[in-house]
């Protein structure tokens, strides 16, 4: 084995950490008799060698040795080599994608498309693995098969073949997830392929292969689910948890034997060392969530099918649903997970669901209350079917009330913050204990900013602490969740602690900490009129953020336009488009004490950058009152930038713009009609795209109402 490794110029190559010289000894490592050995250079080769899924020449050196490792039955776990292998050669660069590489990316395409070649020559020993001894390496064969062969009708009849004498019920669930893996890349296959899942989906066999068909027919076949899904999932899934499966046919796979639940860990076995690399704290991860799992795999299946279901929200809604209400933890857990999946990316009615995740707040098992609790932060106003389930949790557990970390400052607990962000007053409680902390959590200042009035007795206990802040490095870390706090309640009273952490800000963050300062003096207005002669000095320095900051206070304190508007139109030439955002929008808020600065105002509509584009047009329509210049800028802007659209919608909300037959109009009914939440995310998300999308959807039902009433701009 490894012949011809010393010839490679190793030395000349790099990987993702430098030279690839450690590589001979990685693929080494991955042939050891030592566990530890092996784990250390699987999680070596995709932390450097295919570093998050790229490929370098090293990458490419490395797969004649890779195969070498797969087909030696002497080399032990060499079902991950077969999954490396996989994710090597299993990047497609379609013509869409090749029109978008630039001349930097070249190289890294080329590659790919190497390697995708390289991976598929060899892909033939593939065949062979299906009946390996190794049952991991029969799990990981039939996906490698599906990508990688160039002979997709014959992988798809090994695959069946194979089906019918597999023994090992996870390696029988690999091969119709490589079906319908076949499926998605042959599309002339797709129709055989469909046919032969909906028979293993019929009630002659055993629940788990049933769930998998269906999963599989939801992703590359969806039309030939059947009607009444919602009822067949809830039926397996009962079967999965309580009873023995029915007998296959002959020529199909046979039998599943029940699965016994798994006995707790005796008392005395020894604690395992917590693995140290990557490979191994996802393995020991997968290893904590099976354990005690009559079917494990079955969450992955759920998952698998409610990707295939898409926008189909009411069967999505209905299956969690039915799920929650399942007797066995394990199902309700999953379904807590699935359901913030669901909300988070697509719209819908929602308030049945919620209320049975706010019920799992009580549960005995403590991972299935934490990750409700989670979802519920989540949702802001639509935890509201929840809110009494969250004010009992916080009220039965305020040792949960904040969150202490291995590193960085504390912060709140979940279900104090979903109760804050419902404007909920019992987590009033639990917030002003988190204010007598010796270290005040960091997000306080935000949950008190959604209970509004609710949070005012909180007003004295934030004016307090703050007055007690050191004005030293660390002040800005103690005094911003304090000063937002302030600013979310307009508290007037702690001006003078304000101006105190204002004129004494540190060098270090001591820019940060003006900011906040000045925002919560301006969100005082009149009351914060001992800062006037702070403020008029700051402004001396026209044409810096700092300058248009305090321009911004002051006109809110004093309302002396004749003062800041020179600041004001001086920032709208800073350097920075950060800057000039910020001088336009409080040019706005002046209204049409600001109607000198619309021609330079209207200069800024054709910026490269969007965002001042968009800033610039509200302003200009808040200090003219013609919405003719404003309105085509704004949809334009909407129409590139999906997260630009709240602020828009804002606008034509306060605009009146949207009447009927207008461009407007037509934008805001559009989104109303998508039932996909417009900052949905593949693979991401923000803990605020519920909220913000719930909020958009709002603005333009106030829109198209023709509500023009002004009010604030942010």
């Amino acid at each position: 084995m490894f012949a011809g490794i010393d010839e490679v110029d190793w030395a000349s190559m790099e990987h993702a950490y430098g030279p690839a010289d450690d590589v001979p000894g990685l693929l080494q490592g991955l042939a050891s008799a030592d566990p530890a050995e092996r784990e250390g250079a699987l999680d070596g080769m995709y932390g450097a060698v295919h570093h998050q899924g790229d490929v370098y020449a090293c990458t490419l050196a490395c797969i004649p040795f890779l195969f070498e490792l797969v087909v030696d039955p002497a080399v032990p776990d060499r079902g991950g080599i077969v999954e490396l292998l996989t994710s090597i050669g299993g990047i497609d660069l379609d013509e869409d994608d090749e029109d978008e590489i630039d001349e930097d990316e070249i190289e890294g395409a080329a590659n790919y498309a190497m390697a995708a070649a390289a991976v598929t020559a060899g892909a033939g020993v593939f065949f062979a693995l299906m009946a390996d001894d190794d049952a991991g390496v029969r799990v990981s064969a039939p996906l490698a098969l599906a990508t990688l062969h160039g002979h997709p009708a014959r992988v798809l009849t090994l695959l069946r073949d194979r089906l019918a004498v597999e023994p090992d019920e996870e390696v029988r669930l690999a091969l119709v997830e490589a079906a319908g893996r076949v499926a998605l890349r042959h599309r002339p296959l797709t129709g055989q392929i469909a046919d032969w899942l909906s028979r293993l989906a019929a009630e002659a066999y055993p629940p788990g292969l049933r769930l998998a068909a269906l999963a599989q027919l939801a992703r590359c076949a969806p039309q030939a689910l059947p009607g009444d899904l919602v009822r067949v999932v809830a039926g397996l899934l009962r079967q999965l948890r309580s009873s023995p499966p029915a007998t296959a046919p002959a020529g199909e796979p046979g039998p599943r034997a029940a699965e016994a639940h798994s006995e707790p860990e005796p008392a005395g076995v020894e604690e395992r060392a917590a693995p140290v690399t990557l490979v191994g704290q996802l393995r020991a991860l997968s290893a904590e969530e099976s354990a005690g799992r009559a079917a494990p795999w079955t969450a992955d299946l759920l998952r698998t099918l409610h990707v295939g279901l898409d926008d189909r929200v009411a069967e999505r809604t209905a299956l969690l649903t039915d799920q929650l209400c399942s007797p066995d933890r394990w199902q309700r857990i999953d379904a807590v997970r699935m359901s913030s999946g669901l909300i988070r990316a697509w719209r819908g009615s929602y308030g049945e669901l919620v209320r049975l995740v706010g019920e799992q707040l009580g549960a005995a098992e403590p991972r299935l209350a934490e990750a409700a609790s989670h979802v519920l932060e989540e949702l802001f106003g639509l935890a509201a079917p929840a809110a009494d389930a969250l004010a009992a949790r916080v009220a039965a557990d305020p040792g949960a009330w904040v969150k202490e970390w291995a590193s960085g400052p504390p912060g709140l607990g979940s279900a104090v913050k979903a109760l804050s962000r419902l404007g909920d007053a019992r987590a009033v409680p639990a917030l002003a204990a988190a204010l007598e902390r010796p270290e005040v959590p960091h997000d306080v200042g935000f949950a008190i900013g959604y209970l509004g009035s609710a949070a005012r007795p909180l007003a004295g206990a934030l004016r307090r602490r703050l007055g007690e802040v050191g004005l030293d490095e660390g002040a800005y870390d103690r005094a911003s969740p304090l000063l937002a706090g302030l600013t979310a309640l307009r508290a007037g009273e702690a001006a003078p602690e304000v101006l105190r952490v204002l004129r004494g800000a540190p060098e270090y963050r001591g820019e940060w900490l003006r900011t906040a300062a000045l925002r919560a003096l301006g969100s005082f207005g009149p009351a914060a009129h001992c800062a006037v002669p702070e403020l008029r000095a700051l402004i001396r320095r026209p044409g810096t953020a700092a300058a248009t900051e305090a321009a911004e206070a002051l006109w809110a304190v004093d309302g002396d336009a004749a003062a800041v508007l020179p600041v004001l139109i001086e920032g709208l030439q800073a350097e920075h488009a950060h800057e000039r955002r910020s001088a336009a929008s409080a040019l706005g808020r002046l209204g049409a004490q600001a109607a000198v600065t619309a021609p330079r105002l209207r200069a800024l509509l054709g910026h490269e950058e969007l965002w001042l584009r968009v800033d610039a047009a509200i302003a200009l329509w808040e200090v003219s009152g013609r919405a003719g210049e404003s309105v085509p800028v704004l949809l334009a802007a909407w129409e590139q930038n999906r997260h630009v659209r709240v602020r828009v919608a804002e606008c034509l909300a306060r605009m009146g713009a949207a009447g009927a037959g207008s461009d407007a109009a037509h934008v805001l009914r559009a989104e109303l009609a998508s039932v996909r939440r417009h900052n949905a995310m593949d693979g991401g998300y923000g803990s605020h795209d519920t909220y913000e999308d719930e909020k958009l959807l709002a603005l333009c039902r106030r829109a198209l109402m023709g509500d023009s009433g002004k009010g604030p701009t942010t």
